[in-house]
């Protein structure tokens, strides 16, 4: 895979594919990580004496035009962080973006409207998608492939541009795969792995990838309540899927004949209601009341996951323990964060809401060893799955 250091890009247009994919909240950006780790392949490219077109897409529009997801505000905020002003297209291939693209000079940088307004961006159907790319590939000369948390999607801004145009990786993906596979090739251990969020279904690829590769699987969030279940416990009114109950009594007995250690919540935080009011208090595992629903591991569990990451040399953590966003529920996932730092090793948040509450409870980015931008990428690569996006790269 060539990255940008392979490329003469000096008064060049480069088109670059990040991930800007932000939460908004009344126009608003209420996390800017994804345009913090975009601004360094952009500011090398732009210090180079590129002419950077940077694309990317926001929320799922579905082809339509919708002005609450533009990517304006993001623009903004690129601005302010390249320390430069960002001309911004206001469609996406089309005239504005054209005339955008041509006006720019060496060292100067545009950021074009949301690539899902356009309904090829996402199309399954190869003739739209590859009429789109023919588009939005004819505004440049180079292509660089930097939106790592895109990278699992066969859009065409990921697949098809970089086939048309001369491509190669930019600093953040080179990053992001360099640190995949030092999870998946020759890994320091003990290796842990410390799953949550909502759903079983979700992990149910990485889990059984991992059960050959990894140590220790602790398991957390919501999609733990499947795993009680499947063990015979009440889980009240928990998320709970009851289809994946025999897939989860196949991996626990896996687990057992293979020598991997599954960690499961001792106690949970079970509350009569979702929201942070609620009456809530901490309940054994195995003996959640009927009428409550779990909504975060419990303080014995968090110094329990504290006490299984302490002598890891490696670490991947993907999804919450609880709902971290509602104060009751954040301190499972804090323990679990703060076990990952005082480990020593080396550190991989996930993405996603993982890399949300990283920053939402207040530790320091810098204390993990790396925070991956694309959660279900990570997911995917971890699977073992091909990445269209990196195998567009790779050609």
């Amino acid at each position: 895979m060539r990255t940008i250091d392979d490329l003469d890009v000096s008064g060049k247009r480069v088109l670059v594919r990040t991930d800007l994919n932000v939460p908004l909240q009344d126009g608003r950006i209420t996390d800017d990580g994804r345009i913090r780790a975009s601004v360094p392949t952009i500011k090398k490219l732009l210090d180079r004496g590129a002419r950077v077109i940077v694309c990317a897409h926001l929320g799922r529009p579905k082809g339509e035009v919708r002005p609450e997801l533009s990517l304006a505000p993001v623009a903004a905020r690129l601005g302010e962080l390249l320390g430069a002003d960002v001309a911004f297209a206001s469609d996406v291939a089309g005239d504005s973006a054209r005339a955008t693209a041509e006006g720019l000079a060496d060292g100067q940088v545009a950021l074009l409207e949301n690539l899902r307004f356009e309904a090829g961006e996402t199309s399954k159907d190869d003739a739209e998608r590859g009429a789109f790319a023919d588009r939005l590939a004819a505004l440049a000369e180079l292509y660089v492939g930097d939106g790592f948390g895109a990278v699992h999607r066969r859009h065409a801004s990921v697949y098809d541009v970089p086939r048309r145009l001369p491509h190669a990786a930019g600093d953040l993906i080179a990053a992001e795969v360099a640190v995949l596979r030092r999870l998946t090739e020759d890994v320091e251990r003990p290796y842990a792995v410390v799953l949550g969020g909502s759903k079983v279904s979700d992990k149910l690829g990485v889990i059984d990838n991992l059960l050959g590769k990894a140590d220790r699987i602790l398991v957390g969030g919501g999609m733990v309540f499947t795993f009680l279940k499947a063990q015979g416990h009440e889980v009240g009114k928990s998320l709970l899927e009851e289809d994946q109950l025999d897939t989860v009594r196949e991996y626990l007995r896996r687990a057992e004949d293979s020598g991997v250690e599954f960690v499961l919540p001792v106690d949970v935080v079970a509350a009569t209601a979702f929201a942070a009011d609620a009456d809530h208090e901490a309940v054994p595992a195995d003996a959640i009341p009927a009428d409550r629903l779990g909504l975060d591991i419990g303080p014995e569990s968090g110094e329990l996951f504290a006490s299984r990451l302490a002598d890891a040399r490696t670490v991947f953590w993907n999804g919450p323990m609880g709902v971290f966003e509602m104060k009751p529920y954040a301190q499972g996932t804090r323990a679990v964060a703060q076990g990952l730092i005082d480990s020593g090793a080396f550190t991989v948040v996930g993405g996603g809401d993982s890399a949300a509450a990283v920053r939402q409870l207040g530790f320091d980015e810098d204390a993990f060893s790396h925070i991956s931008t694309g959660g279900g990428a990570s997911l995917e690569y971890l699977e073992g799955k091909t990445l269209p996006g990196l195998q567009a790269l790779e050609d």
